[in-house]
């Protein structure tokens, strides 16, 4: 979240127990969306920003183009693409990654931490989630659930956090990063979607941050946009194993939109001389 800023009015759904008028959420306003081409999804719109994509009839369907590079790495970079997964969701929205992983990944446990106490509800009523221990939803800030997470006791966090279409501040500091770290397995990933634009001070800076934790960090993206040509999401991703950039490039460019990846020395260059973003005294929540 999010594809791209957008603000577009509600259509009536096929669905009935959807909602054709926006409804008010703990934070702001979310609205659906009916894809005329797919009668069965909806676009989850939260504040006007396009936040997710759900297809009821077929949760493996992504639609939003940094989840389908997100899955990407963790079958190319992870377990076999059937086996299990341990996930952390911070940002939820309407859980389309995480019921996408559960259907791929049959026996995955994930953990989606949504600030938003309606939204989490109404996510549970709308869209057909996973019941615990496959799927549990917390309330909390990202940040605050961060810190509690068990140390070493999940493969893959994905940080998927936005304020309308900006990134807060406290999720992308080196201290951000390490208690993520903590929460890792040995060989765990930490996957984060971001949004930039020329020239790219966001994901440089992020990346400088990055490696200051993870010994190995990848950069993916449309070339249009790392050659700041335009705005759009960035996904990074924290190792500390050596990712497989080779099959990972090879997939990254078989995707229907495909995309670069930079790995590597060229992971240095990408950040240049831009320095780490660190917490702010007073400014990192408590724990939750």
């Amino acid at each position: 979240m999010p594809e791209r800023p957008s603000r577009r009015r509600s259509r009536r759904l096929p669905l009935p127990h959807l909602p054709a008028e926006p409804v008010q959420t703990s934070t702001g306003v979310v609205e659906l969306l009916r894809d005329p081409g797919r009668p069965s999804a909806v676009t989850v719109f939260i504040n006007d920003a396009e936040s997710s994509y759900v297809d009821l009839a077929d949760p493996s369907h992504l639609e939003f183009e940094y989840m389908q590079q997100m899955v990407a790495v963790l079958d190319e970079v992870g377990p076999p693409p059937t086996e299990p997964l341990r996930v952390v969701h911070l940002g939820g929205a309407g859980c389309a990654l995480a019921r996408a992983l559960d259907a791929a990944r049959p026996g995955s446990t994930q953990l989606v931490v949504e600030i938003d106490a309606e939204l989490a509800r109404l996510s549970r009523e709308w869209f057909d989630l996973p019941r615990a221990p496959r799927l549990r939803i917390r309330v909390a800030d990202a940040r605050a659930a961060l810190g509690t997470l068990a140390p070493g006791a999940w493969d893959v966090i994905v940080r998927d956090v936005f304020a309308g279409i900006v990134v807060p501040d406290h999720v992308r500091t080196v201290e951000a990063a390490a208690e993520a770290r903590a929460a890792l397995a040995p060989d765990g990933l930490y996957l984060v979607n971001l949004t930039d634009r020329p020239p790219l001070t966001a994901a440089r800076t992020e990346v400088a941050t990055l490696l200051e934790v993870f010994g190995h960090v990848a950069v993916i993206a449309d070339p249009a946009i790392l050659r700041g040509k335009r705005y759009g999401n960035v996904v990074l991703v924290g190792s500390t194993t050596p990712i497989a950039t080779a099959s990972l490039d090879r997939a990254l460019r078989r995707l229907p939109l495909p995309v670069r990846l930079v790995a590597g020395e060229d992971v240095l260059t990408f950040a240049g001389s831009h320095r780490p973003a660190r917490d702010v005294a007073g400014t990192a929540p408590a724990p939750a």
